[in-house]
């Protein structure tokens, strides 16, 4: 891997926001890599919190709203945008959710691992609670913990590395425009070229669900409620 491109799109949850910067930038990453924060119309106070950790860490803050005025969530543009940079520097590119802490070693170990899998699209992170325990997305690898095993299920992303590979052959500017979130349709489409995708589970994150958007909390505590509101109102379409 010759370079890494890391992102987090950000829809305020500051708390957990600030927990995954630390640990991307505490992360033990020997190869050369940027990270770069999108800010999806967070509310000033978070917009503001982002610029000091910027200038404190030394990372990127690109705010959606001097872009765009498409309404929240703008997860294609980020996409879209990331893989335009991604492929101008030969890069690989990593998606770090803001609800994820990653482990010192998360990065690498990823990156190792999809460079000793010539035919890899996507090294994903399997999440876990606080307790360890394997949670949402990837309750189907209970039983498989500390293993690299390829998937046909998709890879949430999470945690997860796009391998310059699959970024040179799928364009994101194909993506759907009426989806707000597409890991599942990128995940299909890395099989369909050839590529396979693995799920570390010897990798562990920490994995705190929906936390920039709580109104998701309902699909755990009032499913019901939650797919009433997913369709009437045409939210988290996937």
């Amino acid at each position: 891997m010759q370079k890494i491109h890391i992102i987090t799109p950000v829809k305020d949850s500051l708390a957990t926001t600030l927990d995954t910067i630390r640990s991307v930038m505490e992360s033990q990453l020997d190869v050369p890599h940027t990270y770069t924060i999108y800010d999806d119309f967070s509310t000033p106070e978070t917009a503001r919190r982002l610029d000091e950790e910027a200038d404190k860490w030394g990372f990127r803050v690109v705010h959606l709203s001097d872009v765009t005025n498409h309404p929240s969530p703008n997860y294609l543009l980020v996409l879209q945008t990331a893989q335009r940079e991604a492929l101008a520097a030969d890069a690989a590119l990593c998606i770090v959710e803001s609800d994820v802490t990653l482990q010192p070693n998360t990065l690498q170990a990823l990156c190792d691992g999809a460079d000793a899998r010539p035919d890899c699209g996507i090294a994903a992170a399997v999440t876990v609670d606080e307790q360890g325990v394997i949670n949402y997305p990837y309750l189907h690898a209970k039983g498989k913990e500390n293993q690299v095993f390829e998937t046909k299920k998709h890879c949430s992303f999470c945690c997860s590395l796009l391998t310059p590979a699959l970024l040179q052959r799928f364009a994101f500017t194909s993506l759907d425009p009426e989806k707000n979130w597409f890991d599942v349709t990128i995940s299909h489409e890395s099989l369909a070229l050839g590529l396979r995708n693995y799920l570390f589970t010897s990798l562990p994150v920490l994995h705190r669900p929906h936390q920039s958007r709580p109104w998701k909390q309902l699909k755990y505590k009032n499913p019901l409620l939650y797919y009433w509101k997913k369709i009437t109102k045409g939210l988290d379409k996937i």
